[in-house]
């Protein structure tokens, strides 16, 4: 339940910011007539992270491919699994154009989520993915760019164990590291793969 509210709350912010920044009307008070602007949304940016083979990466080091963006964690039940299963699913169908796509797997969980850890993880979604951690400054760096809501919740404080509710957004960005689109949680693949078609 908070999941699915953290879901609700970051797509509204995230589709008013997109609204916001590609049209907005500005009234010209000599002549009372509306004025249309264009812009860009502001999701991405640069960041420096680390992947699971332990390499430090770059936004710059996907310029001239799409990437396709998810952020989450490991532990996570069932909402990470059943998106990057999609993701997978949605470039398979798309067949050789889907190598110009690279599904990006983001972290929200540095602590846990080594390097390691995610390579481990990552082989039950496909060799293409891409898994990157690093600091917890540098992964709240990265999710503020992107406009990701997320939070640490733990039942009990002296537990070990714990959760992260974030939001479950999955961007498509372009060759340029520009944003393109994207997908809402639970967006079948047939339909992904449909939409990504459309810009590669």
């Amino acid at each position: 339940m908070r999941t699915r509210l953290l879901i609700v709350i970051a797509a509204g912010f995230l589709i008013g910011a997109i609204a916001g920044a590609a049209v907005f009307a500005l009234t010209d008070k000599g002549s009372g007539r509306a004025v249309m602007t264009s812009g860009k949304a502001l999701i991405g940016g640069p960041f420096r992270l680390i992947d699971q083979h332990g390499k430090t990466v770059t936004d710059r080091d996907f310029r001239g491919r799409f990437m396709l963006v998810f952020f989450g964690f490991t532990h996570c039940p069932d909402i990470c699994p059943a998106e990057l299963q999609v993701m997978s699913a949605s470039l398979d169908a798309l067949g050789p154009k889907g190598e110009e796509v690279v599904p990006v797997f983001i972290t929200l969980d540095p602590e846990r989520d080594t390097p390691a850890v995610m390579a481990d993880y990552l082989k039950n979604f496909g060799s293409a993915f891409i898994g990157l951690t690093g600091s917890p400054e540098a992964i709240a760096g990265v999710a503020k760019a992107y406009r990701i809501a997320y939070a640490k919740f733990q039942d009990d404080e002296g537990a070990s164990d714990y959760s992260i509710d974030h939001s479950a957004l999955v961007y498509l960005m372009g060759k340029d590291g520009e944003y393109v689109t994207h997908f809402a949680y639970g967006t079948p693949a047939a339909k992904m793969a449909e939409a990504l078609r459309r810009y590669i």
